[in-house]
Parts: C-alpha cells; structure tokens; sequence
C-alpha cells in the first residue's frame, strides 16, 4: 500500500496507470515505449520505497520483540528453609506440623519427589546452588573435619571466579537481592574488601546474617563452635592451673629448688594461654552473630529474636519497591536451624514442641511473601520456587538438652551424613500460575544445581560457556514437555571425595545407588552431632559398592547383591564407567574450607565500631529503618 501511494502519482507520457493494473515493470512496458525510457526512475522509486517500507516494519519488529522479551520474562523468588527436613511439610506427608502456605504452594504448583542437595551441610549446599556447580568445582567443600564456614572473621568463601545466578541477572535487567542466611563468606585479605560478599556476587541488595543461626547467637546458651576444642582449652587451663599451684606448694614446702622467676613466668604464661582463647570464644558472640544491610553493619551483636520478622518486611518491601521492572529475591530463612527464635504467638501451638512451632512460623513468613506477590497483581508474572538447603538434622539434641532435629520421613540419615537420603532430599516446589500446571507431583531425579539453568534461561540469558555446569533446565520437565529428567548420574560427595552415584537409566524406571562408603554412626557420637567424617574410622568401606534400587526401596533399608539382581555387575560397571567420566572433568582448584581459610583472622572480622570493640544497633526501631540503598 505504501508503494502505490507514493507511486501511483506518478505520470509517464500522460499516460495514468487504469484501475486494478499492477504498479510493475511489465504493466509499464505494455503502455507504450514511454515506459521503457522511464523504467530507471520507476525502478529507483520502488527501490526507494520498498527500502523505506523494510526499515519501518523492522523497526516495529524489534519494538515488539523487545517488549515481548521484557513481559517474559519472570519474576523470580527463591525461598530456602535452613535444615528442613523432607517430612517437616504437609504436602510431603506430615498430618501434624502444619504448614498450609507450602501446602499451597504445592496445591497451585508442581511438586518434586526427588529433589536433592550437592551436599548435606549448609556451605557447601548453599554453593553449588548458587552456581550450579558441585561445590568441588569450586573448592566449596574437603575432606577436612569442618566443612562449614564457622567465622565471619575467616578468608574462605565463595571465590570470586564464580558465576552466580545473580550475576547473569543482574546483567538481564534484573534487580537482584538475597535476604537473610549468605554463609558462604565475606572478607579475603582485608576487613572491608568484601570478596565473597553477596554485593560482590551479583546481588543488588543484601538484608541479613552473613554467617547462619547459632548457638552463640541466643543469650543463656554455650558456645557451640568447635565445642570439643573448647573443652580440650579449658581442660589444659586446668592441668595448667594444677600444675603451677603443685609448684607453689612444692616451694613453699622447700621441697624444690625453683625461682619465683621461673614461678612468674609460668603464671603468666597461664594467665595469657587461658586468656587468648577464651576472650576469643567468649567474644564471638559479639563478632559472629551480626546482620547486615549491604555492605553496612547495622547490628552486632544481632538480636536473633527479631530477626526473621525484619527479614520478612525487607523482602516486602523489595517486592514493593521493585514491582514494575523483573526482579530476582533469594529468601534465604533462618528457619528451621536450631536454636529456635519463634514469635510468641506460635510458641506451644504445634505438637511437636519448639520444632513444630518453628517450622509453624517458618511457614507463615512464606505465607506473606506469598500474599505479597498476590496482592499487587503479580501472581501470574513470578515464580515461586520453596526448597530446603539439605535435609533435617534428625534426632540431634540442642544444648540444653531439648530435642531440636526434623523429620526426614522415610529417608535413612539426616544432616551432616554422607550420602544417606536423608541428609540430601529436600522439598522442591514451583508455582507460576498459567505457565506451570497445577496440583502436579514429578518423581524424576533433580537437583538444587538446576534453579541455576532455569533461571537463567527464563531471564532470556545464556549459560556460561567457560565451565561446567552440573544443573539442568527444569522448565521442559515442570511444563510438561518431557517426563524425564535429564540427569542420568547424580555424583554424591562427602567433603571432596566421591562417596555416592545415582543411576537413572534413560530406558528403565529405576534409580539405582551405590555407596562407596557409609559413615559409621556409632563412632565419635556421630549420631549426636551435625556430621560425621569422611576418611578413616568414621567411614566402612564398601567393595564392591552397597547399591540400592531407590525407585523399590526408597529408604535404602535393603542393598541388593548378584543373587537378588542378576544385573548387578553391569550397573556397577556402568557406575564406575561414569564415575571415571566426570574425574575427568575435575580440576584442581584452592580449597576455600581448608585449616587456613576457614580459622579465624582478627583483621578479616567485620566490625561495627574499633575492633575488638564491636557493638551497634542501628536496626532496632523496625520497619521504620527499613531502606535499599541501590534500589
């Protein structure tokens, strides 16, 4: 039409173009040898024309396709519970704790039966989430006894190399913020170089606790870190004590020929030896248990009883403040790790003690994230992921004596135990109504690591191409479009060395699993802690390997043997095939939880105010304080 009209003007030796003919060459060559002489001009008008005709639709196209490519792309919450266990939740089984917003969320959404943790303790969980990686791509996780972060004042963490989920958002247009637990570091050589902070990692605001919920964070409790080190302190202070008191005696009786210099000497080195480490725990409740707001200290030490509830408003008002562009929320809760913080009205409600009325209150906050993101049109807009970092710590005991574990349901083992169900199967929700069908269970093999492919490819984003990337795309699995995962092998890890595989082979319906070792609960009280070793005593060594069918014994009670499985010694061919294949894929990188990086370092300890002096309190007055700086 455009055409015509800047063309059909046109005269050619008074000749007009008769109603219905063609505007072409041809038709003009037919009305006479005049046409022939202005062939050129007409050719350059159309020329002209069809140029302009393309460049305007052009540039229509990619006003559409950029408004199209931004309405597509989602709002994103992450919500991640703090040692939950699988059966703490009513939508996986338990009819007496209740939690009716997870329920919901399940009830709108698409639940996963297999969803399971990189690893059984937080730090190195809370790693190959965020890149979805296995933590021993990053140096996330060893074989040493800690294999946590236990001081903000340390210079392990995530490194810098990293690429989070974040950080590819971020780029995307995306605002970006994590609220809550990070435990995945802070400081490298310097008390405000923040390297492993979540500023530092691709997040745009950060509210909570760089470190985790402890017991040195609630008043009237003992230290818990590192515990038996303590004890073995206090009793070498003793012996110490005794000792210096025998010399005293022995030369006040003349028994000895010692000087009172060598007595002084002594008595200092005492007074200093008992001093050193016990200003050092005794401090840490002051050093570790801080919250910050971005790179800012606004608390230290933080008042753990207010804490969740201030987490909660400042993810409110992020939605809030970022309702009319995308944005990416990592909730990361302090719920359900002990000790227990809970609101006054939910304490004595559940029938499960302090533990029920924490997973209780757990389950409210997700209900007003929840109401948030209804309540101002965004339901259809956001998904919704809920998720636990591993699995419950079982029938641990707190230090008081009160029983403070969760409930893995059918699942052998708990927290801290190498590559027993229990410890790695976690819940794993989606809720994106009119994208993802409702009401919907899926019991294929999946993992924390996928959130990473998936959210970065509904941001419109390409993965990295310089590493691996263990995660998977969920998207074609949750919509629908295929009902198998793609994961074939699933590599389990106590500390950095391999200790089990999961096999779902793409032309069978089991999932078989082989233990290389298993944690030998009895030594150590293993039971009674959050981990076990990975090497020597703690470990029994299995050759050939335990194997499970998982998809018939879920609960790993019964290992099968050539004579219960006449296909034995394939699969455990194939396995070890396998687990050559992604050795190959490894290679050496700084261990960010060795002896080194994970000790403390007093000019690595953030400080809100002249170190050791660090105390302030600039976040009590509540939402009143509640602010974004680079929103």
């Amino acid at each position: 039409l455009f055409v015509g009209r800047r063309c059909n003007d046109f005269r050619i030796a008074n000749h007009s173009l008769l109603p219905g003919e063609n505007l072409n060459q041809a038709t003009f060559c037919r009305r006479g040898t005049e046409v022939k002489v202005m062939c050129l001009r007409i050719n350059l008008c159309l020329c002209r024309s069809v140029v302009l005709t393309v460049l305007s639709y052009s540039s229509i196209l990619m006003i559409c396709v950029t408004c199209t490519e931004t309405n597509l792309q989602p709002n994103i919450v992450l919500i991640m519970a703090d040692d939950l266990g699988i059966g703490d939740v009513g939508c996986y089984g338990n009819d007496t704790i209740r939690t009716p917003n997870v329920d919901r969320l399940a009830k709108e959404g698409v639940m996963l039966t297999h969803h399971i943790a990189a690893a059984p303790l937080c730090t190195p969980s809370r790693a190959a989430f965020m890149t979805g990686r296995y933590p021993i791509r990053s140096g996330m996780d060893n074989g040493h006894r800690v294999r946590v972060l236990l001081f903000t004042g340390s210079s392990g963490g995530l490194p810098k190399n990293e690429t989070t989920f974040a950080a590819i958002l971020q780029k995307q247009g995306y605002s970006t913020g994590i609220i809550g637990k990070w435990h995945l570091g802070v400081n490298c050589e310097s008390r405000s170089d923040y390297c492993h902070h979540p500023l530092s990692h691709g997040f745009d605001f950060y509210y909570g606790t760089p470190f985790t919920n402890f017991h040195d964070c609630k008043r009237g409790e003992r230290s818990a870190i590192l515990f038996d080190v303590q004890v073995t302190l206090h009793l070498a202070t003793e012996a110490l004590v005794v000792g210096l008191l025998t010399l005293l005696f022995l030369k006040w009786t003349g028994s000895i020929g010692i000087s009172w210099k060598t007595i002084v000497g002594l008595a200092a080195f005492c007074l200093l030896f008992s001093g050193a480490w016990y200003s050092v725990f005794g401090f840490l409740r002051n050093w570790n248990c801080l919250v910050m707001r971005n790179y800012e200290i606004v608390q230290q030490p933080s008042n753990s009883e207010t804490l969740s509830t201030r987490m909660t408003e400042e993810a409110l008002a992020f939605i809030e403040r970022n309702q009319k562009k995308p944005f990416l929320l990592v909730m990361s809760l302090i719920h359900v790790h002990a000790p227990f913080f809970t609101r006054k009205e939910f304490i004595g409600k559940s029938k499960h003690g302090s533990y029920g009325d924490n997973v209780e209150e757990m389950d409210w906050h997700v209900g007003q994230i929840i109401n948030a993101i209804n309540n101002i049109g965004l339901t259809n807009k956001t998904l919704i992921y809920f998720t636990s970092d591993h699995g419950g710590s079982g029938d641990s005991v707190g230090t008081n004596g009160e029983h403070d574990g969760g409930w893995n349901g059918i699942y052998k083992g708990k927290k801290g135990l190498a590559g027993w169900e229990g410890g790695i199967r976690v819940p794993g929700i989606f809720r994106w109504p009119g994208q993802l069908p409702s009401n919907k269970k899926i019991d294929e093999p999946t993992s924390l690591m996928d959130i990473y492919p998936t959210v970065v490819k509904l941001a419109g984003a390409s993965l990295p191409q310089d590493r691996v990337i263990d995660g998977r795309d969920l998207m074609p699995l949750l919509e629908g479009e295929t009902h198998r995962s793609e994961h074939e092998f699933l590599f389990h890890y106590c500390g950095n060395v391999l200790n089990a595989v999961r096999w779902h082979p793409r032309d069978s319906d089991s999932v078989w699993k082989a233990h290389f070792f298993t944690p030998k609960s009895e030594v150590d009280s293993c039971d009674q802690k959050n981990f076990c070793g990975c090497h020597g005593h703690c470990i029994s060594n299995h050759d050939p390997p335990l194997l499970f069918d998982l998809s018939k014994d879920p609960s790993e009670a019964n290992p099968l043997s050539p004579d219960t499985e006449p296909l034995f010694h394939e699969i455990q061919n194939q396995i070890q095939l396998e687990v050559e294949e992604h050795r190959k894929t490894l290679t050496p990188v700084p261990l960010q939880l060795s002896w080194n990086n994970v000790l403390w370092k007093p000019w690595l300890q953030p400080c809100c105010g002249t170190f050791p002096f660090c105390w302030c309190d600039k976040d009590s007055s509540g939402s009143n304080n509640r602010q974004g700086a680079k929103q």
